[in-house]
Parts: structure tokens; sequence; C-alpha cells
């Protein structure tokens, strides 16, 4: 635990628990976390993909898993890959859950900053240099962008599309205060100094399944962290959409959560806990 990560703050977090089947120990000052359950042949391409890129030479690779039960994570095989450490989380919650194991987990392990990719193979990690030059500059929260120039999006479903362009990101620029083109997607970096501002607290258990996305975008802007959009690419399978949501509770799931952000109910208590 580093000097910033007190004890006291630390004894506040709410993570929950998890089990480490590995852990080789940092090199970089950065790390990417992966975020998968279930991704089966689509985390082995990701992997392969940022293997030929040679992504763990400015980054530690650490994935964390949601409870896959497919086989897909066998970890002399992560190892041959360039990934420095798995962590499977065993307490309760979904994608937030899953996040605040590995932010905790990085931030105890000294790391200056945080890039998250999700394991589905959708984005390309040919950005994640550019994403870590930004956190290196200063920038604070970077955000992945099929939607501006550089950027490309292919087959992405036409709901999804429709809503993010007329209703998620408008509305979480309006809240924030910084014009944000694609929210949805977990294609992004923190510092470790916004990560660590109790007046943001990540590690909270309100946090469980997409929240923790929706309220940093709304969150970060307006305390006056440092933003910017980049942009990627992001891919659909032409046969199918590797995603978790469910076609129409999940999104209407994502609507509340949404809401909810841009109002404040996810806001840290005053002093903060995180």
């Amino acid at each position: 635990m580093t000097s910033d990560t007190t004890a006291a703050a630390r004894s506040h977090w709410q993570v929950p628990t998890f089990e480490t089947p590995f852990w080789l120990g940092r090199r970089h000052p950065w790390c990417v976390v992966i975020p998968v359950i279930n991704e089966g042949v689509r985390i082995r391409s990701l992997l392969s993909r940022m293997a030929t890129l040679d992504v763990a030479a400015v980054a530690d690779l650490l994935i964390v898993d949601g409870g896959s039960t497919d086989g897909s994570l066998e970890s002399q095989t992560l190892q041959r890959q360039g990934v420095r450490g798995l962590l499977v989380k065993t307490g309760p919650g979904r994608l937030s859950a899953q996040l605040r194991c590995a932010y905790a987990f990085a931030l105890d392990q000294g790391y200056e900053g945080i890039v998250t990719i999700d394991g589905n193979d959708k984005d390309d990690p040919e950005a994640i240099p550019r994403f870590i030059g930004a956190l290196q500059q200063g920038v604070d929260f970077v955000q992945a962008s099929r939607f501006i120039l550089g950027g490309g999006a292919e087959n992405t479903p036409r709901l999804r599309y429709f809503a993010i362009r007329l209703l998620h990101a408008p509305l979480l620029s309006w809240f924030s205060g910084f014009r944000w083109t694609d929210t949805t997607q977990g294609f992004r970096a923190y510092s470790r100094k916004m990560l660590l501002d109790p007046r943001i607290a990540p590690f909270r258990d309100i946090f469980r399944s997409y929240e923790l996305l929706a309220y940093l975008s709304c969150r970060a802007p307006r305390l006056g962290y440092r933003c910017i959009e980049l942009p990627t690419v992001r891919r659909y399978p032409r046969d199918e959409v590797p995603t978790k949501i469910g076609a129409v509770t999940g999104h209407l799931s994502l609507l509340l959560v949404l809401l909810r952000a841009c109002i404040g109910t996810y806001d840290a208590p005053s002093g903060g806990s995180g």
C-alpha cells in the first residue's frame, strides 16, 4: 500500500471479496484492467491482438473475472499471453463490483493510472498507448469514442446507437458540463488521483452493475477533473451482439442508472467514504 492510500482511507473502502489465482507483480506505472465473464474465444482473440501490439511493453495486463465457467482463463495460457495477474470476484455484484475489485487491487499495487477495456473483443486495443500518453500528460479521465473524428463504429445495433446518440450522451453531457459523445462503453482510463478522491469514492457497495460507468462520467467533470475523448474503433459481430445487457429489461435498467447518476443519487456523502 502506498503513502497516499492510507490505512485509514482503505478501511472505508467497500470491495467485494475476490481471489488472486496468480499475480506476477507490477512492472509498469500503468495497468490495463480487463473485466470478463465467459468470453471464450473473444478474450483469447483480444489478448492475441494485444500481444501483437506488444501492449505489455507499456502496461501490465490484469484480468478480473466475474465467475467464468467456460475454461477460457487457464493461468498458464494467460501468462504466455502477457497477463500479469488474474483476479476472480467471489462476492456479489456484476460489472461495477468487478471493477471495484480490480481498481482497489491496482491502487494498492501503486499504479499511477488504469486503462479498462472490455474482454469481449469489441474494442481495438491499438488505442491503449494513446490512453496512457494522455494520462502521462495529466489527463484524469479518458473516454473512448467511436463517434468523433478518427473513430469508427461497425455493426452497432440500431437501438444502442440511437440510445447513445439521442439520450445517454446528451443527458450526461448536460448534467456533467462536459460534452460526451460515447458514454456507455467501458473502454476508458482513469488517473490514480481521481480514483482516490474522497469526493468521488468509487469503492462503495452502491456500485454493483453498470452504475460506476455513468457515475464517473457525470461526477468527474463536475469536480473539475481533466476529461477528454479519444477516437477508437468499436466493432460488433454481424451475427451476434456480445453483451451482457438484456434486450428490454437491461436497457430500462441502464436508463434508470443514467437518471440516478444525473440527479446525483450516487454522489459520495459529504466528506466521502472512498
